[in-house]
């Protein structure tokens, strides 16, 4: 079980961090990615991280700009957001797979809920 949260109404410019909390015993062998969907467009990848935390992936338009990291004792993986631009509005989704820190959302069978980030201009 993923539980997603942290989203918000921002303007143009400002932070947000998300936050997924997992339950069970073995969130620290499970690659997790970070994906959001805006209104009318596919889900994307935004950001992945693999179970250590030492293989990282960004998708180019959140480059230099979100942070993804995580806390294995914790059992919660993080995503923080800077600088954010009304294109970054969307549902953010917080998702788990076994294995490596994959691109596509086909690859992963574990899903939170979803949390909405609007940012206005």
């Amino acid at each position: 079980q993923l539980q997603a949260s942290g989203g918000g109404l921002v303007q143009a410019g400002g932070s947000l961090r998300l936050s997924c909390a997992a339950s069970g015993r073995t969130f620290s062998s499970y690659a997790m990615g970070w994906f959001r969907q805006a209104p009318g467009k596919e889900r994307e990848f935004v950001a992945g991280i693999s179970w250590s935390g030492s293989a990282i992936y960004y998708a180019d338009s959140v480059k230099g700009r979100f942070t993804i990291s995580r806390d294995n004792a914790e059992k919660t993986v993080y995503l923080q957001m800077n600088n954010l631009q009304p294109h970054d509005t969307a549902v953010y989704y917080c998702a788990a797979r076994y294995g490596m820190a994959l691109r596509g959302p086909i690859e992963y069978k574990i899903w939170g809920q979803g949390t909405l980030v609007t940012v206005s201009s």
